[in-house]
């Protein structure tokens, strides 16, 4: 099963990521943006995620994808661990939303590696 064990070694996997606790949980960041986090329970991690698709993500998937009443106005969405099929969409997930942090001198050389 998926847990954040595996959210931690994937995000930390990726280029100029580190590790820093806010708010009493993990987060991840790059060039200083945080770009996932690992809220109290350790059962889910919030990603970035535009607005307008976050939507079709929830409408599509809503055991998987969600957001909380005070995340509504944020570019983030909740996923669901348990309800990943696999470490290579959990990777999919967060590389997405690394690259909707990291600065552009990092994804134009960015190549991504399915060994995390």
């Amino acid at each position: 099963m998926i847990d954040s064990s595996d959210v931690r070694r994937i995000a930390l996997s990726l280029p100029e990521t580190v590790e820093k606790e806010a708010w009493e949980m993990p987060t991840f960041r790059v060039a200083g943006k945080m770009f996932v986090t690992v809220p109290d329970d350790e059962t889910s991690c919030a990603v970035r995620c535009p607005i307008h698709e976050r939507q079709e993500l929830i409408a599509a998937e809503p055991r998987k994808f969600w957001v909380p009443p005070h995340e509504a106005g944020s570019h983030w969405v909740r996923v669901r661990l348990a309800e990943l099929e696999d470490l290579e969409e959990l990777r999919d997930i967060l590389v997405d939303s690394w690259k909707q942090a990291a600065p552009a001198r990092l994804l134009d050389s960015f190549r991504p590696s399915r060994n995390a």
